[in-house]
């Protein structure tokens, strides 16, 4: 436990001290493999002990994205990284209550689809209310400010992980992935642990989307992207999604990707993933 901890340490005053020892290009990379643990880490608060696919996880990063679109130029930092936790919160109480009623491919199929959904919902919205589509974002935060939110969000994500597998909610997330139907008849109440866990997983993707935001000058509809969540869940399956450093460690292998590869498209533009700032 003590080795476990030393080393934790010092994987944390490494990232810490990483923006300050590397070049543009490497911290941008370093700030998306950030990001990709907060992701995979947070889908695996609810989907690694119940083993219900929830593939919403481009939906809730897109809502946070846009939530740092709207409020961004009205608040100072970190305030639209709390609207967009607390957007993608709301919108997974919503989405859970109905959802979780499903199970198996039925569930995942529902959260695929939410994606699409949020997206032409907003497209109707801007062009019938506002008469625009897409966000200019004029005044981002500093490179090394986003970097040090999202190196936090990661390390709450992780911090999230370890408290919640050792609660009881913990505990009953287990047993609902186990026997739901046995949960529920030892006096396990499924669905408010269900729906409050989707909701806290989906908190963390949109203070996420709402931290990366800024690296984009200009964001539409386009943000939520189903790849984000197919690129979520292959992380943390890889890392192995029942445990807390599985997810953690699936996103390594972002760093073997070639730069060349775009991984956002907005407006009909392919944005780089690692574009230095």
């Amino acid at each position: 436990m003590a080795a476990s901890r030393v080393l934790l340490a010092a994987v944390a005053l490494a990232l810490a001290a990483a923006p300050w020892l590397v070049t543009g290009y490497q911290r941008s990379l370093l700030l998306a493999i950030l990001a990709d643990i907060a992701l995979a880490v947070s889908w695996a608060f609810f989907s690694g002990p119940t083993r219900y696919l929830s593939l919403a996880t481009g939906a809730f990063f897109g809502a946070g994205a846009y939530a740092t679109a709207v409020v961004g130029g009205r608040l100072a930092w970190p305030l639209p990284v709390l609207a967009g936790a607390a957007v993608g919160g709301a919108m997974a109480l919503v989405v859970g209550a109905l959802a979780l009623r499903l199970r198996g491919p039925y569930f995942a199929v529902f959260t695929f689809g939410l994606a699409e959904l949020a997206k032409h919902t907003l497209i109707w919205y801007e062009t019938r209310v506002t008469g625009t589509v897409g966000r200019l974002l004029l005044s981002p935060p500093e490179p090394w400010t986003l970097y040090y939110t999202v190196l936090g969000l990661a390390g709450l994500a992780v911090v999230t992980a370890l408290l919640l597998r050792r609660s009881r909610w913990g505990y009953a997330l287990v047993g609902i992935g186990e026997d739901e139907e046995r949960a529920l008849t030892l006096g396990i109440d499924t669905t408010r642990v269900k729906v409050g866990t989707f909701a806290l997983s989906a908190a963390f993707m949109g203070a996420v989307g709402a931290a990366m935001a800024p690296r984009w000058t200009y964001l539409d509809p386009q943000v939520f992207n189903p790849l984000v969540s197919f690129q979520t869940v292959i992380m943390a399956l890889v890392g192995g999604a029942t445990t807390v450093v599985g997810p953690a460690l699936g996103p390594r292998g972002r760093a073997a990707i070639p730069h060349r590869i775009p991984a956002v498209c907005c407006g009909g533009r392919h944005r780089r993933l690692y574009r230095a700032r």
